[in-house]
């Protein structure tokens, strides 16, 4: 989601909240530091997302947009990757990264102008030790969850050969077999957001009860040991499901925050987080596809779109004992069903007449939008245009019938429930196009709309508990490339960490596992395409639908929201913002 990631009160309580700091603006444009110091920036949370913390683990449900918004504010990352898609060190704690020629052994060097709050030097220990955590909740006998374990992000723990300190300032990684450089900086080390050892290590010859003690304050962000930060800000005071509020750290030695306080506010839906931004309690947040013919409302605020990189699909449950009592998870495993499915989205219409002409038609593991060069040429040409008359034939062929409205196979039938989430009536009227298009193959659907956390929640472990899920559109749903080299492993290999649904393909993993290995670059980009091209036409476990870009709104008087704004991983940075006419 980020999973989806893309993860993540009324008005009334929003004003509670913010009682005594009330969204303030000066009165002459600002434009010293002085000037612009001041004010409350107040950023709206999709409707049933909330920060769920977890942090430093990350488990499968705290795998969302707003949960690495949130470790943002107070954590610096060791490589922060910028909306250029550029290795940005002024964002990052490396100061540099090398590696050989043949990729097995990556040097990192701490820029040492870093400090925690507490005025220790953030350094190599810190890195060390962040890196044990991570390796103890990727283990096979953890009682923890490292989402990203696994060799599809970047091959933690089997990979890693050694973490090592070589000096104050300086890191040395080692692999076990040669990497692509890319993949392995952008989706393996890019993983590592450091913690202060001094802090967090209280049992350093003993994993199992250090693990334990992780566990028993990942979700209490109050707690002492979350107020040694290095990030720009720190927590102030939360309410679960309703508020976040974060307080500059003077200690930061990045640049300042010019607000006084952010606020993450939560939302019950699209509708009353338009209120709150016609009313002035937000002034930085979005706009729900259902309310963008609405937005001329909003004389005080403006609009501004933008694409993340990723792409969103309905995820299917390939497993044997998927619900239903029609075998659908078997069904789902023969590409003709996948296929006619696919058939069956109307991407076109669906952005003229649900999204108001917004979005991108897209038929594979990453959207055309943002324009970048991971994305192949040659999936322009859609290989599974809406046709609903060709995905029925399509069925017929592959030895389904019709029986009373429901495409019939043996003991299978394709009828199965769909689990979406909850909070947005464009997403429920894209479900019901789907629906309505789908019954024309013969091919029956039950809606069940669902609160955000128990889509997100729809995986291999519970998969008796589900058939099919969607997450979502825009800043809620489908999935955003935090870490931006898009191979996939993750998602469709097999035992891929986020592969919920199951998909197993042999062709598949060989080609995701070529994108891993070293080479010229119009090589190791070449072995990209050949993966993106064989999942549009495998459909692996997905189906497909338009990529819809975000609708940022902000107020006319706090600037620097969008100048700032990165939209490849969706990460804000509050503290470039500042209030004034």
């Amino acid at each position: 989601m980020k999973h989806p990631f893309a993860t993540l009160a009324s008005a009334t309580l929003l004003v509670t909240a913010l009682a005594g700091c009330g969204v303030t603006s000066s009165s002459t444009a600002a434009t010293s530091q002085s000037s612009r110091s001041g004010g409350v920036g107040v950023y709206a949370l999709q409707p049933q997302t909330s920060p769920n913390w977890f942090f430093p683990l990350r488990s499968l449900v705290a795998d969302t947009v707003i949960n690495a918004q949130t470790s943002s504010m107070l954590y610096k990352p060791l490589l922060y990757f910028n909306k250029d898609d550029q290795l940005d060190y002024q964002h990052s704690l490396a100061d540099s990264v090398t590696w050989n020629h043949n990729g097995t052994i990556y040097t990192i060097k701490l820029n040492p102008k870093w400090h925690w709050s507490n005025g220790h030097p953030v350094t190599a220990k810190d890195v060390v030790f962040t890196w044990s955590i991570m390796k103890a909740a990727s283990l096979p006998n953890s009682h923890y969850d490292w989402t990203f374990a696994g060799q599809g992000f970047g091959g933690i723990p089997n990979d890693w050969k050694s973490v090592v300190a070589k000096g104050k300032y300086t890191v040395q990684v080692t692999t076990t077999t040669p990497r692509n450089p890319q993949w392995f900086i952008r989706n393996g080390l890019d993983e590592i957001i450091p913690v202060p050892e001094s802090v967090w290590n209280k049992y350093p010859h003993n994993m199992t009860r250090e693990m334990a003690f992780i566990n028993s304050v990942a979700n209490s962000p109050l707690n002492p040991v979350y107020r040694v930060v290095d990030g720009p800000y720190r927590i102030s005071a939360y309410q679960a499901n309703n508020y976040w509020d974060f307080v500059p750290n003077p200690h930061y030695d990045g640049h300042k925050s010019y607000l006084k306080k952010v606020v993450f506010q939560y939302q019950t839906s699209t509708t009353e987080q338009f209120a709150s931004l016609k009313a002035g309690t937000v002034n930085v947040g979005y706009l729900g596809v259902s309310l963008l013919s609405s937005k001329r409302l909003l004389t005080h605020d403006t609009m501004t779109v933008a694409y993340p990189m990723g792409f969103n699909y309905i995820m299917l449950n390939l497993n044997p004992d998927a619900p239903g009592g029609t075998h659908i998870g078997s069904a789902f495993q023969e590409l003709p069903v996948r296929q006619a499915l696919q058939y069956g989205v109307d991407q076109a219409g669906i952005i003229k007449t649900i999204f108001h002409g917004y979005g991108s038609i897209d038929d594979g593991p990453l959207a055309p939008e943002p324009k970048t060069s991971y994305v192949d040429p040659a999936l322009r040409h859609q290989p599974y245009p809406f046709n609903i008359k060709r995905g029925k034939e399509l069925l017929l062929k592959n030895g389904w019938h019709e029986v009373n409205g429901v495409m019939t196979k043996g003991n299978m039938k394709l009828e199965f429930t769909l689990d979406y989430a909850s909070g947005s009536q464009s997403g429920a009227d894209e479900m019901q196009l789907l629906k309505s298009d789908w019954a024309q193959e013969g091919i029956v659907v039950n809606l069940a709309e669902q609160p955000f956390d128990t889509v997100a929640s729809d995986s291999q472990e519970n998969s008796t508990k589900w058939a099919a899920a969607y997450w979502g559109q825009g800043n809620i749903g489908g999935w955003t490339y935090g870490n931006p080299y898009p191979s996939g492993g993750g998602l469709f290999a097999t035992n891929g960490a986020e592969n919920g649904g199951g998909y197993n393909n042999r062709t598949m993993d060989a080609l995701i596992q070529k994108t891993y290995e070293p080479g010229a670059p119009a090589q190791t980009l070449k072995a990209l395409y050949h993966y993106e091209e064989y999942a549009a036409k495998q459909l692996p476990g997905a189906i497909f639908v338009p990529w819809e870009p975000l609708f940022n709104v902000h107020a006319n008087d706090i600037h620097g929201t969008v100048s700032t704004f990165n939209p490849i991983g969706d990460v804000i940075f509050p503290n470039y913002w500042w209030i004034g006419r």
